[in-house]
């Protein structure tokens, strides 16, 4: 791979943005906490359980929608808020939403993908926090197919900014080495209508 994963336009990553300790009481909290659900989604006609488990937060009767699957928020609680308000403080940017995912060990993962939806705007800035299992992040270009890759670890923020949802997909690959569970937020900011 000719360049980083961090080199790339639209990418900024801070690996402690959360303190370790911090970090390890904030996965406890949130895996005991949230409304962890196990999702279906269609694909040519058939339901396929998604691999991982996801939630959805919010401001109030914000609606997303993605892999043919509506998602209404529910409350904030008081530590996604605290964390929302930190990384909207360290951006400058404001959110009223965030994406769940749970990755329970090796075998849960995110496909290829972008965030650009319609409700996203053409722009987005989503703002990716890890807990817990440090895993596997990879992107790829859309065009010429390049893929760059890092790692993710407890308490780091994953910032993709600017036209990075246009050019490139990323994913959260399975794995064949045993892994224990990961927590992944991605705030955002849909916009209602």
């Amino acid at each position: 791979m000719a360049a980083s994963i961090l080199e790339i336009d639209g990418i900024e990553y801070l690996p402690e943005f959360l303190s370790p300790s911090e970090s390890i009481k904030m996965f406890s909290v949130l895996q005991k906490q949230l409304a962890w659900a196990e999702e279906s989604i269609k694909i040519y006609g058939k339901p396929v359980k998604v691999p991982r488990l996801v939630c959805w937060y919010g401001d109030d009767n914000v609606k997303y929608r993605y892999s043919g699957v509506d998602h209404v928020s529910l409350s904030w609680t008081r530590e996604l808020l605290d964390i929302k308000q930190r990384i909207e403080q360290y951006t400058n940017q404001q959110f009223n939403s965030v994406l769940g995912n749970y990755y329970r060990n090796e075998n849960d993962s995110m496909g290829w993908h972008s965030d650009n939806e319609r409700e996203l705007g053409s722009n987005p800035c989503i703002a990716s926090i890890s807990l817990g299992q440090e895993r596997l992040f990879r992107i790829r270009h859309k065009k010429s197919r390049v893929t760059h890759e890092t790692t993710l670890t407890n308490g780091s923020l994953l910032l993709m900014s600017g036209n990075f949802q246009n050019e490139w997909q990323h994913c959260i690959p399975k794995l064949k080495a045993a892994q224990k569970p990961r927590i992944n937020l991605t705030y955002r900011f849909v916009v209602t209508r």
